[in-house]
């Protein structure tokens, strides 16, 4: 008896759940909060990994590595950072075991408590900030332009496979400049990085904007983030560059010598993405079949199957499999031929459907006699019965055509999913559909919090390319000077 999976209209939070477990792609640890990432999982995650990689590379950034651990002291020195992330760290107080004295097990050895509590790093400006104060000294020190790729710790209390976990792994940039307009530059880069990685890989729209002053960074000046849009009409912040100012150079007492001699205190970034874009991936393209992957970021981009009764059909089909696992080698498209014959054939289709493999071919013994293969391609379920000669430079094309088809289809759901209101029993109602809510707000902190109070919708972002509209605020009626996206969200 086939087993009936969650669809997305009944139950959008156990569709994804499902998903993610029948996809092979993570599972929940006997640590409380933590995940297990899968092969396949990773497989994807590597891939994103890979490309961000490049393109910060190809920005001028090197990778370097830092500390799991920060002293207690160091959060103390810039307030605002402190206070945003006092409540989620985890702290090492002791350093040592013993064996319990009734033999039941291991204890923590009350003599071994640390002089300072280590905090296991929520993310690393303080760390990274007390080091650029031993390498800096001069302009010519300038600028530093260093990314992490390390795991960090945030202690959750709802947790979330890949959205929310209470240790994810991720990338985090952190930069020293001479000037605010190199910070200010390279804030804007990195934030336009991100966005181009998310559409041009990911597949995935994403709105580029500025958070408002009480969802900034803890310690940032300014915080831009690129905003997407899930198929439940939730939304979910998929990157952020901040705009750290000089608060911490100052924290650490970070300064450089001008070219006149004179001193002053750096200016700073930091930016980063997470394993959450994995989440992303699933949520903005899967259906009830199972994952949607955009080619580009597929582990797997084709996959061939083999329909035989003896011997001698899996032998000749496989030559033409072989075949082509060299071709598409030399295009630089991954190639699985799946031999296993462990499983049948309709199981491995199920398969690699739910896994999200974009392209599925299939040869049997007519296909054989005939010269002719089976293309199948997963974002749109269709099936086509070509001639095995050239099909790689088929395939090759399709691939390209399906990442194209898989982006229109995202972005046309997103710009059907804004929606323009004027008045707040409006905004009340075109919430209960999802999606952005675009409404003029008067600019207040107050008027930010009593909408997300009473409708759980926040302020998304202040888009970038907003319009200068003069109205008047969805809640309010105070004047506004533009319109700005709320949406629920993950």
């Amino acid at each position: 008896m086939a087993v009936k999976h969650t669809k997305r209209t009944e139950d959008y939070s156990k569709w994804y759940n499902e998903l993610v477990q029948r996809a092979d792609l993570a599972e929940h640890s006997d640590v409380r909060g933590c995940m297990v990432i899968k092969p396949y999982g990773f497989a994807i995650w590597e891939k994103m990994k890979d490309v961000l990689d490049e393109m910060f590379k190809e920005t001028g950034h090197s990778n370097a590595y830092f500390p799991l651990f920060i002293p207690k002291s160091y959060l103390s020195k810039e307030a605002s950072h402190v206070e945003g992330f006092a409540k989620e760290c985890a702290v090492v107080t002791h350093y040592r075991l013993k064996n319990a004295e009734d033999g039941s097990g291991v204890v923590v050895d009350p003599t071994a408590k640390l002089e300072e509590e280590l905090i296991v790093r929520p993310t690393s400006e303080t760390i990274i900030w007390n080091s650029y104060r031993n390498w800096i000294q001069s302009y010519r020190d300038l600028p530093i332009l260093i990314n992490q790729w390390a795991n960090v710790v945030r202690w959750e209390m709802r947790t979330r496979l890949f959205l929310r976990t209470t240790e994810f792994l991720w990338q985090e940039g952190h930069t020293a400049h001479a000037t605010a307009t190199e910070a200010r530059e390279e804030t804007s880069q990195m934030l336009n990085v991100y966005a181009k990685f998310a559409e041009e890989y990911m597949a995935m729209p994403v709105v580029k904007g500025r958070k408002t002053e009480s969802e900034r960074f803890a310690g940032a000046e300014d915080t831009l983030c690129i905003e997407s849009l899930m198929q439940d009409g939730k939304a979910l912040q998929a990157g952020t560059s901040h705009f750290l100012g000089q608060n911490f150079a100052k924290a650490f007492d970070v300064k450089f010598a001008d070219k006149e001699g004179k001193l002053e205190h750096v200016w700073a970034t930091s930016w980063g993405v997470s394993t959450r874009l994995m989440g992303a991936l699933i949520m903005c393209h899967s259906d009830d079949e199972g994952l949607v992957l955009p080619p580009r970021l597929a582990p797997i981009q084709v996959v061939a199957i083999p329909i035989y009764r003896s011997e001698e059909e899996f032998i000749a089909i496989s030559e033409c499999f072989d075949k082509l696992k060299k071709e598409f080698k030399d295009k630089g498209i991954s190639f699985k031929y799946d031999d296993d014959d462990n499983r049948r054939p309709g199981w491995k289709f199920s398969e690699y459907e739910t896994k999200g493999v974009p392209v599925r071919l299939a040869m049997g013994p007519r296909d054989l006699a005939n010269g002719k293969i089976e293309v199948a391609r997963r974002d749109t379920k269709e099936k086509e019965i070509l001639n095995f000669e050239g099909i790689v430079s088929y395939v090759e094309e399709l691939l390209s055509e399906m990442q194209s088809g898989i982006f229109n289809n995202a972005l046309d759901f997103r710009n059907k999913s804004i929606v323009e209101v004027e008045s707040f029993d409006a905004f009340k109602e075109a919430l209960k559909n999802g999606g952005f809510i675009s409404a003029h707000w008067d600019g207040t902190s107050e008027t930010e919090n009593k909408i997300k109070e009473l409708t759980q919708a926040t302020i998304r972002c202040i888009p970038l390319d907003q319009k200068k509209e003069k109205g008047e605020c969805v809640y309010t009626g105070k004047p506004s000077e533009g319109r700005v996206l709320f949406a629920k969200a993950y």
